[in-house]
C-alpha cells in the first residue's frame, strides 16, 4: 500500500503550510498526530529529532512517592470537577489516548486511529494484550461503554457537553473485539484530545456499577490499596502491567505512591515538601507562585515551570437576574482593572485576560485589545439598564484559592465608584464545588486545554435539546455562536479556524457572560530525587516511568 493511501489527504497539506512558514513544525507534529501519523513520522517529516526515552542505566526500582493531595470523594471518573481526584485515580485507570506537555496527542489503550477525509468517521484500534488489575482482558467493548457513560444523561458528565457537540450513542459502531468506529454528527478535529480530558478514564464494562472505589478495575500500572476520603489514598504495583520500562521489566518502577491530605493550606505542604516529609504537592487545582517562590532556592528541590492555559473564570448567571441584562454584565467587566488584579492577586506571574476563554497560547487564538479599566462607562450601562443607584451583588469563591480571593478583593474595590457594591462570600473549596453551577456570581478555576475550541464547547453551548451543557455554569447559549464554534471545530488548517475564532472571541466579549482578567503561569516543584517527572500543563501526575534516586 502506498503512503499516500495510509495518511490522511490533509497531513500533505499541513506539510505545505509548515514549509511555507504558515505552521510551525511542532504545529505540524500535533494536527498530523491528531489524524493518525504516528509522532515519530511526524517528525520525520517536520525534520525534527524526537527525544528518546531514558535508557535503563541508571533506573532504580523501588521506593514509596508522597504526594501532598486533598484526597476528595469519589464514584464516577466522568463525573469529577476536580482535577485531583483524576491525578490518584489516572495511577488505576487510563485513557484512550495521551496528551503529552507540548499538547501532541500519543495511542495509549487504543494503539492507533485514523480520520475519514471529511473528519467525521473515525476508526480506532484497541490496543491487544491489555487488562485490568482483574484479569478481565481489555476490549473494545471497555471503549464503547465508557463513551456510553459519556453520553448518559443520567451519568450527568461534561464530557456530554464536549463529546456529545459531535457525537450520539448511535453514531457508534463495533467492528470487532478490537476496533470500533465512531461516525459524528459533524466534522471534528479535536476528537483525540478529548478522548484525554480528565474526566475520561476507561472503565471495565463488566464490572463498572456507578463507583470506582467498588470495583477498582484499571488497566494502569498500579491498584488501590486504601481510599479514605479526607485521610489518605494509597495504590500500589502491578506486577503485571502491559507496558514494560527501559530495563525491559513490567513498569512501574516504584512500589508504592501515597496521597496525603493535608487540607487546602499551602503553608504545612510547602513546609513538608521542605523538610523532606512529602516528595511533591500537587497543585493541579490550586497552582500560583506561591509554592515555586518559596522553594526555588532549595537544593534538594525542582522547579519546573509549564506553559499552560490555566485561568480564572468570573462568570455570572444569564438566567437569574440582574445578568439576564447584558449591560450589567458588561459592567461588571469594565470594573476589572486587568493589570492590578494580575500584580495583587497572582503576583504578575501571567498574561492579562480579555474576557473570552481563548488563551495567546492556543493555536487559533486571535489577537484582541485589553479591555480597559472604566468604572464610569459601567455606570453608565447600569443607569441604562434601570440602576442608577448602583447594585449590590454577592461573589462566590473558594477561600483556600488565595488569587481568587484577592481577585474578588480588588475587584470589590475597583467595581465601587461604578456603584457596584460587591459582597464576597467565602467558602472551603470543596463547599463551592458543591454549588459551582449554581451560584449567581463566582469565580471558577479552569485548566488548560490543547485548543481553544474545546474550553468553549464545555463551558458555553447546549445539548441538542437546547439545554445548557453539564460545566455550563453561567447558562449562557447563544446561537450564533453555537453555530461559529461547531464551524470552528471541524476547520484544520488553524489560519483559517482563527478567522472563525476572531468572531467567537469578538461575540464572547460583546455579549457573553465571563469576565476573565488574567491567565496563570504554573510550574511543578518535586524532590530532586524523583526522576523522569513530567510537567503537564495541567500538572496532571502520572507515575508509571517515574524513579526514585534512594
Amino acid at each position: 500500500m502506498s503512503r499516500k493511501k495510509t495518511i490522511h489527504p490533509a497531513i500533505p497539506e499541513l506539510q505545505d503550510q509548515m514549509q511555507k512558514g504558515q505552521l510551525s513544525r511542532r504545529e505540524f507534529i500535533r494536527y498530523s498526530a491528531l489524524l493518525g501519523l504516528s509522532v515519530t513520522a511526524a517528525g520525520q517529516l517536520a525534520g525534527l529529532a524526537l527525544p528518546r526515552k531514558a535508557a535503563a542505566a541508571g533506573i532504580k526500582r523501588g521506593g514509596v512517592l508522597r504526594v501532598a493531595q486533598q484526597v476528595q470523594k469519589i464514584d464516577h471518573p466522568a463525573r469529577f470537577s476536580w482535577l485531583m481526584p483524576s491525578n490518584a485515580t489516572r495511577q488505576i485507570w487510563e485513557y484512550m489516548t495521551y496528551t503529552d506537555e507540548n499538547n501532541i496527542t500519543h495511542p495509549y489503550l487504543c494503539e492507533s486511529w485514523s480520520a475519514s477525509d471529511d473528519l467525521k468517521t473515525w476508526t480506532w484500534n484497541v490496543r491487544k494484550g491489555v487488562k485490568f488489575n482483574n484479569g478481565d482482558t481489555f476490549t473494545a467493548d471497555d471503549c464503547i461503554f465508557t463513551i456510553q457513560q459519556w453520553l448518559d444523561d443520567a451519568v450527568g458528565s461534561s464530557l456530554k457537553g464536549l463529546v456529545g457537540a459531535y457525537l450520539d450513542p448511535s453514531g457508534i459502531e463495533k467492528v470487532n473485539d478490537y476496533q470500533f468506529k465512531l461516525h459524528l454528527k459533524r466534522a471534528e478535529i479535536s476528537l483525540p484530545e478529548d478522548f484525554y480530558q480528565y474526566t475520561a478514564q476507561v472503565v471495565n464494562h463488566r464490572t463498572f456499577e456507578g463507583d470506582m472505589k467498588k470495583a477498582p478495575h484499571g488497566t494502569g500500572p498500579f491498584v488501590l490499596d486504601t481510599y479514605k476520603e479526607g485521610e489518605i489514598c494509597i495504590v500500589k504495583a502491578r506486577k503485571d502491567y502491559w507496558q514494560t520500562g527501559a530495563d525491559g521489566k513490567p513498569l512501574p518502577y516504584l512500589d508504592e505512591v501515597r496521597f496525603i491530605d493535608m487540607g487546602g493550606e499551602k503553608a504545612p505542604q510547602i513546609a513538608a515538601l521542605k523538610s523532606g516529609d512529602i516528595d511533591l504537592i500537587d497543585a493541579s487545582d490550586s497552582p500560583g507562585p506561591d509554592i515555586m517562590k518559596a522553594v526555588k532556592g532549595d537544593s534538594n528541590i525542582q522547579v519546573i515551570p509549564v506553559t499552560t492555559a490555566t485561568t480564572r473564570v468570573m462568570r455570572m448567571r444569564v438566567d437569574l437576574k440582574p445578568w439576564t441584562d447584558n449591560r450589567v454584565r458588561k459592567a461588571l467587566k469594565l470594573c476589572q482593572h486587568r493589570e492590578k488584579i494580575l500584580a495583587l492577586a497572582y503576583q504578575g506571574e501571567g498574561m492579562q485576560g480579555q474576557d473570552f476563554h481563548v488563551c495567546p497560547k492556543h493555536p487559533e487564538y486571535c489577537e484582541k485589545p485589553i479591555p480597559k479599566y472604566d468604572p464610569m462607562q459601567a455606570k453608565q450601562l447600569l443607569k441604562e439598564a434601570g440602576y442608577p443607584n448602583g447594585i449590590d451583588v454577592n461573589i462566590a469563591v473558594g477561600s483556600e484559592w488565595t488569587d481568587i480571593v484577592r481577585y474578588a478583593e480588588v475587584l470589590k474595590q475597583d467595581a465601587a465608584p461604578a456603584g457596584i457594591r460587591v459582597n464576597i462570600q467565602t467558602m472551603t473549596t470543596s463547599q463551592y464545588w458543591e454549588k459551582w453551577t449554581e451560584v449567581d456570581l463566582g469565580v471558577t478555576p479552569w485548566t488548560h486545554r490543547p485548543l481553544g475550541t474545546q474550553a468553549l464547547k464545555l463551558a458555553y453551548t447546549a445539548d441538542d435539546k437546547g439545554k445548557p451543557a453539564a460545566w455550563n455554569e453561567s447558562r449562557w447559549v447563544d446561537k450564533e455562536f453555537s453555530e461559529l464554534l461547531a464551524k470552528a471545530s471541524g476547520i484544520l488548517d488553524v489560519n483559517e479556524r482563527r478567522k472563525v475564532m476572531c468572531k467567537l472571541e469578538q461575540i464572547q466579549m460583546d455579549r457573553g457572560s465571563i469576565g476573565i482578567a488574567y491567565w496563570m503561569n504554573t510550574w511543578m516543584c518535586p524532590n530532586k530525587k524523583l526522576k523522569n517527572v513530567i510537567a503537564h500543563p495541567n500538572l496532571l501526575l502520572l507515575f508509571n516511568e517515574v524513579w526514585m534516586d534512594v
